[in-house]
């Protein structure tokens, strides 16, 4: 059985004073964001003098923005330092059996690949365009596969439920493991078990949980073998939206990673209370088992978002490029369904959301001008959003500075959704 390194150094190497602590996930958290922020400051200057000296700089076209060539030559593939910053902690500070840790660190490195392989064709071979999008596409309905394959079939992906709930949502036979009962001078206080289900927390409903399997219109039996059928799409349209959303957001210094670092810490929140039976049975959400690992990765995330901030703000000394951005929206994609928040998406990642959306109204509004009209007109100055306001002749670090108020905003009513029935 895997252990964390501090609880290996701790039994083998010395057993320091305090070391208790390392018991603690809380104390953990804290010492992942420390150790992420610390790595990606540190050598976040190194790998930015590297990427000068092998010439690996952005290249601008003139697309009539203010400041905009300004940044020619600037080092991208900057995303390297947040993918180092969150996996040396993560490594060091997480329980590496835990089957949601090794999912992220496979959404970690997986889009990482993707987006440094688009990078590298983009600096080295010249080639604006990149990787080529049905490749890109390719990677992200992997990465979906495997997330959703994953939590239909491994057993340590569970919800923890009393076990007369389980009988009304007919899952007594789903069982994982024994029932854990609580007596009390011979008398049952409760019974809870771990269950094999699909249940995903839903905003503003007294229930709070959606059962996909109640979504098939077939028998309970039924449905078991063919929920996979809705499942693994929605799976992989919510990979898809987030992991692009986020690379459209990468356009104005310090805008993505500001966004990324909010909505990570709203993760770490969702893992926490999420994992924790007391919370949990307090707040009337989905106990999940085994995701406060998820908390203390969500804190590598969000000190990695941070440190990268350090250089990555305007006047930016480094852009993240495709390495950094796929990284982070499949990162945020992963954690937001595996802590069952995919239908929360929307609030968390608004400014995703809302950067996807003005390219896609843009597009469609220029089609049907153009098929109407003869020619095609723009709904925006320019898409993605930011583009518009820059346009408009508002400055970038106020654009920045709202985007970031709306994302906490919207990140703040997210977690009033706990308790909003």
């Amino acid at each position: 059985m895997l252990i964390t390194f501090l609880e290996w150094f701790r039994e083998n190497v010395w057993d320091f004073p305090g070391a208790g602590l390392v018991n603690y996930i809380t104390f953990r958290a804290g010492l992942a964001a420390i150790l992420s922020l610390v790595i990606s400051m540190i050598w976040g200057g190194r790998v930015i003098r590297f990427l000068k000296k092998r010439q690996m700089g952005e290249t601008v076209r003139d697309l009539g923005l203010q400041g905009q060539k300004a940044k020619e030559g600037t080092p991208t593939m900057g995303g390297v330092i947040i993918i180092m910053a969150i996996l040396i902690p993560c490594i060091l500070v997480c329980r590496l059996d835990n089957i949601y840790v090794i999912i992220m660190i496979i959404s970690t490195l997986w889009m990482g690949v993707i987006g440094f392989a688009d990078d590298y064709i983009k600096v080295f071979r010249k080639d604006k365009q990149g990787l080529k999008g049905y490749v890109k596409i390719l990677g992200q309905v992997g990465l979906g596969l495997i997330i959703a394959l994953t939590m239909l079939n491994n057993d340590q992906i569970v919800v923890r439920m009393d076990v007369s709930t389980a009988k009304e949502l007919g899952l007594e036979d789903r069982i994982v493991g024994q029932v854990d009962r609580t007596e009390r001078d011979g008398e049952l206080i409760e019974a809870k078990g771990n269950y094999k289900a699909l249940i995903t927390n839903v905003p503003f409903t007294k229930g709070n949980r959606l059962d996909y399997h109640n979504l098939i219109p077939l028998p309970k039996e039924q449905s078991r073998k063919w929920v996979g059928l809705l499942f693994i799409p929605l799976i992989i349209v919510i990979v898809a939206a987030v992991s692009n959303g986020a690379n459209l957001t990468d356009g104005l210094d310090g805008l993505a990673t500001g966004v990324s670092g909010i909505v990570g810490l709203t993760l770490a929140v969702f893992a926490y209370v999420s994992s924790n039976a007391i919370a949990a049975d307090y707040l009337g959400i989905t106990q999940l088992p085994g995701t406060q690992e998820l908390t203390i990765f969500a804190a590598c995330f969000l000190g990695a978002c941070l440190g990268f901030l350090w250089y990555n703000s305007y006047p930016a000394t480094v852009f993240m490029g495709d390495t950094g951005s796929l990284t982070i929206g499949g990162i945020i994609a992963a954690m937001a369904i595996l802590l069952r928040k995919e239908l929360l998406i929307p609030f968390i990642c608004v400014i995703f959301l809302a950067e996807n959306l003005s390219v896609m109204m843009q597009v469609a509004y220029f089609k049907y001008t153009r098929r109407k009209y003869g020619e095609g007109r723009r709904l925006f100055l320019m898409a993605p959003l930011h583009h518009h306001y820059q346009k408009k002749g508002v400055p970038e670090t106020k654009i920045v500075t709202r985007f970031w108020i709306v994302s906490i905003l919207f990140a703040v009513f997210t977690i009033l959704t706990l308790k909003i029935r």
